[in-house]
């Protein structure tokens, strides 16, 4: 598989800047003249389209969508892992113009979309042919799929769907950019191909005709708070075009769709972003989200960062008896996989910075513990002591890569952006808004009997009945860290639900308006036609 993805990655390296920066000078370039027509070529050249795609995604983009909720936070360490307060601002929604994530996120986002268009201006000039077709399909998908996730963020954008382009683009409404995503997907999703057991592994992180469904499923079920307008029967319609294909299914295995060495033999996947340890950068997961101390117990090559946890609140979310999925969470005292325990040498004084005894040599048990209290009079900081160290619930749930290499810290896993399982949990949400429900072979109709399908695959206590607020609780389970969580709180209007830590000196901003980050302070200096989201 990794192989298949890397040939995408050969080819001509398209500029990735920021919808401001309209004049890049291309250094080399295809052109109508010099561009071969066979399938090939196209899929060289769009190669780097993913590339940019990956470059960002499980990192910046992600951290955006997950540190600013209670799923997930980087706490301060006696001043480490502060990062000038940078994750601080997400805990409190505190973030403002000139905050470095809103300006990298954009320039990548505009980035990917730029790269389209300049596609679509060099595809468009090519003899017709279905080979030039399906390329045109693959990237205006992804337009439109870099325009979803942008939109999300910032609301209301810039629309460029040309290049080259003469001046410097107005801001349009987030309405229209709906509209123009809608209207995308639309017209493109008939020439994309339908994912079969043949070419899983050909268009294995590529647009398909579940993917485009899958967008416009999103973009539905948000369109009462993005446009308000519900949209939930249209949502529907959207996810049975998914569900009705039989291209896909709930793998029995759910860890093994975020093990290092998943792929398109994962038939729930729709759509995956790909990374590998050594030639596909990108994802950090194994670094940032694990513990030092337990680097041996997993074979890595390195002592992962002590900074990336989950919230008390988020994780007594995972309450239901049998589920699989808790155990993704690290938790309690820890042992290796002979039973024994993960002992760690050091002392005393080391261990606990108020303990007043005579310093002594000890071997402890390593303990995970749940609590994230801070120090007194100190922003965001649980302190750096070794119990400090270990405060915060750990997740694997991206299973730690032993192929990461100590120089990037970079592992493998792909992240699966589309999968079944949420498309059928937004049917299941989508009826209890209000939509008619519709009957799918192999497919519940019923709510409850859908969410019961998702339990019964990770062994989960079935429910006897099933409500909005326990939809979303469902919704964190099964997605636990695929970057929806701020998506689904502002969803459910829960986004300002402020959870405090023990001795917090700081409040979240709790101003709806901050449901959309800002456009960034540079992007406005260079040009003077967008205008600024309101609140900031």
């Amino acid at each position: 598989m990794k192989k298949f993805i890397q040939t995408l990655l050969i080819g001509l390296t398209l500029s990735a800047t920021g919808c401001t920066d309209l004049d890049v000078k291309v250094e080399s370039q295809y052109t109508n003249s010099n561009f071969p027509d066979n399938a090939a070529s196209y899929a060289a050249i769009i190669g780097p389209l993913y590339t940019q795609l990956s470059s960002k995604f499980a990192i910046e983009y992600w951290r955006m969508q997950e540190l600013s909720t209670e799923s997930s936070i980087i706490p301060a360490r006696d001043g480490n892992y502060d990062d000038g307060g940078v994750f601080r601002n997400f805990h409190y929604h505190s973030w403002n113009a000139d905050f470095t994530y809103t300006r990298d996120v954009w320039q990548w986002g505009f980035g990917g979309i730029n790269s389209t268009n300049r596609l679509i201006n060099l595809f468009e000039g090519t003899p017709e042919s279905a080979t030039k077709k399906a390329a045109l399909a693959e990237v205006k998908t992804m337009r439109a799929y870099f325009y979803f996730l942008m939109m999300d963020l910032y609301g209301n954008l810039p629309l460029v769907d040309k290049f080259p382009v003469s001046e410097q683009p107005k801001t349009t409404s987030r309405d229209k950019i709906f509209q123009f995503i809608e209207s995308e997907l639309k017209s493109v999703v008939n020439d994309l191909p339908l994912k079969t057991n043949a070419n899983a592994v050909q268009f294995y992180g590529r647009p398909t005709k579940g993917m485009a469904y899958a967008i416009l499923t999103k973009l539905y079920l948000n369109a009462e708070y993005y446009i308000g307008k519900p949209m939930y029967n249209e949502a529907v319609a959207a996810a049975d075009n998914i569900l009705s294909s039989g291209a896909y299914s709930l793998d029995s295995d759910f860890n093994s769709l975020f093990s290092p060495n998943n792929g398109p033999s994962n038939k729930e996947t729709i759509f995956a972003v790909p990374y590998d340890a050594l030639l596909i950068p990108g994802n950090q997961f194994t670094r940032f989200g694990f513990t030092p101390f337990l680097y041996l117990k997993y074979e890595l090559q390195f002592r992962p960062s002590i900074a990336m946890s989950t919230t008390p609140e988020y994780y007594k979310l995972f309450n239901l008896k049998g589920d699989k999925r808790t155990d993704n969470w690290v938790v309690g005292k820890q042992y290796n996989f002979d039973g024994s325990p993960v002992l760690y040498a050091t002392t005393a004084k080391a261990l606990d910075n108020n303990y007043t005894g005579t310093d002594k040599a000890i071997n402890w048990q390593v303990e995970i513990t749940p609590d994230l209290t801070l120090v007194p009079g100190k922003p965001m900081d649980v302190g750096n002591d070794i119990l400090g160290q270990c405060k915060g619930i750990r997740s694997i749930k991206f299973y730690p890569d032993k192929n990461t290499l100590a120089t990037t810290r970079m592992n493998g896993n792909d992240f699966p952006a589309f999968r079944l399982s949420d498309i059928i949990l937004m049917k299941a949400e989508a009826i209890l808004r209000g939509a008619s429900q519709t009957t799918v072979a192999g497919v519940p109709s019923t709510p409850l009997d859908m969410v019961n399908m998702i339990r019964a695959r990770v062994g989960a206590e079935a429910a006897s009945k099933i409500d909005l607020d326990e939809l979303l609780n469902e919704r964190a389970r099964e997605l636990a860290w695929e970057g929806w969580r701020r998506n689904d709180l502002i969803r459910f209007n829960k986004y300002e639900v402020e959870y405090p830590l023990a001795n917090d000196i700081f409040k979240m901003d709790k101003n709806p308006q901050r449901r959309i980050y800002p456009i960034p302070t540079t992007e406005m200096k260079l040009n003077p036609n967008l205008v600024q989201n309101p609140g900031y």
